[in-house]
């Protein structure tokens, strides 16, 4: 099952090292953006599983993007966000978790570490898309149960 990745990240630089970093991964699709303005249409066209997102951006910036994404995201359940900054500021960390990142990673980023918590994020979202999945189809034979009684 191939999962999508949308890296957005201003700096065509870092671009390029998470795409060799993701490209040995087979089951990856992975789709970049350099435009911050063209994240949100890129969320909504590309329908990625997992967002590698950097912080600090021309406007808009990270924080103005997961703010813009926290509707869409809720509405389809669990979609991780992956925050990139060299920004080691407390500020920076917590306002990214509190708007709601599921994790952060410091430039410069880590081969190893980039895999392994992209890998493990992407687990997660695929038990939860299986067991939205399982209730949805519970609850539809509940109601042909209760339709045939």
């Amino acid at each position: 099952m191939t999962s999508r990745v949308l890296i957005v990240d201003d700096e065509p630089a870092n671009v390029l090292l998470l795409e060799s970093m993701l490209a040995e991964q087979p089951d990856l699709e992975v789709k970049t953006v350099t435009d911050s303005r063209l994240a949100e249409r890129e969320f909504l066209d590309f329908e990625p599983d997992i967002v590698l997102l950097d912080l600090h951006m021309p406007k808009p910036d990270g924080i103005e993007i997961l703010t813009s994404l926290r509707s869409l995201r809720e509405s389809l359940g669990f979609l991780p966000v992956v925050v990139l900054t060299g920004d080691t500021t407390r500020l920076a960390r917590n306002s990214a978790l509190v708007l709601g990142a599921d994790d952060f990673l410091l430039k410069p980023l880590d081969r190893e570490e980039v895999l392994l918590r992209v890998r493990n994020l992407l687990h997660t979202r695929r038990l939860y898309t299986e067991l939205a999945s399982a209730k949805e189809a519970l609850e539809q034979h509940e109601g042909e149960l209760r339709k045939g009684s």
